[in-house]
């Protein structure tokens, strides 16, 4: 994958976990009774966060030491 497709990627996914904070946040606020549901956000999140952090190190470049 080249790295501007993982950059765009990458973009998309930050789109989607902030999104989803905002979801699960209004969610909570408004005291919603599927707590299944706000669980299944949350383990999403979660699932994108660690998404984010592994393409972030793939896109560091490789330093020789």
């Amino acid at each position: 994958m080249k790295d501007a497709e993982m950059q765009r990627w990458l973009d998309e996914l930050r789109v989607e976990h902030r999104d989803l904070d905002e979801v699960i946040v209004h969610l909570l606020a408004a005291r919603h009774h599927d707590s299944m549901r706000i669980q299944r956000l949350k383990k999403r999140k979660l699932k994108i966060k660690d998404m984010i952090t592994k393409l972030e190190s793939e896109l560091i470049p490789d330093l020789d030491a």
